[in-house]
């Protein structure tokens, strides 16, 4: 492990993570992914490269463990399993904030396909907790009835060529009563793969947590 690698010991499971907190960090953001990612996803590395820059804490956790992983390629039992994934945050964040280095900060989610959901399912949960939530790709409609209760600014960000996607997050916008917005990334498909669009999501989300986390 390297110095800003951890073990995140909830009450049932053990998760791995990797903890950065710049000095005089305006909080901390913690990144849920998808399934058949992981905290070494070379996209969310990026996008918490560039948080960081702004003075942004990032955790970047596994959600599932190894055995879990292994379970789910045979089963896809978990993928859509959304409020198994939301308890998952919801522990790593409550394991944050009582951790010295964190304790107290500001907290954002950074959420991407089904963890999108999962983000927005345990801001709702947390309340006040929560101080931002941004959707990359996501699935926010996953989180169903949560969304009128979720209270964390929210950013949905899709790719302009992901039109499968576009609308489900126009839904989703539509049943937030928090501060919201919906940006639409021209010409990028659901992964950003293109040149300069995640870079873009990455801006944006930047600016959004930069925004919302300030004490």
């Amino acid at each position: 492990m390297t110095a800003n690698e951890m073990i995140i010991s909830l009450k049932d499971v053990k998760l791995a993570g990797e903890l950065h907190v710049p000095p005089d960090a305006l909080g901390l953001v913690l990144f849920a992914h998808g399934s058949g990612s992981s905290r070494h996803s070379p996209r969310n590395q990026s996008v918490a490269r560039q948080l960081r820059e702004r003075n942004v804490g990032t955790l970047l956790f596994d959600l599932l463990t190894a055995e879990d992983e292994r379970a789910e390629a045979v089963t896809d039992h978990l993928r859509f399993d959304i409020p198994f994934l939301a308890r998952r945050l919801t522990g790593v964040t409550r394991w944050a904030l009582d951790q010295a280095p964190t304790r107290g900060f500001s907290v954002g989610y950074f959420g991407s396909s089904t963890g999108a959901a999962a983000a927005l399912l345990a801001a709702a949960e947390l309340g006040e907790t929560v101080r931002a939530v941004v959707s990359r790709g996501g699935r926010p409609d996953l989180a169903g009835a949560a969304l009128p209760r979720v209270k964390a600014a929210t950013l949905l960000i899709v790719g302009g060529n992901d039109a499968a996607v576009i609308p489900l997050n126009e839904e989703a916008c539509g049943r937030l009563r928090c501060e919201k917005a919906l940006r639409i990334v021209p010409g990028a498909s659901h992964l950003f793969e293109e040149p300069g669009s995640l870079e873009t999501v990455a801006a944006l989300a930047a600016e959004w947590f930069a925004d919302h986390l300030r004490p």
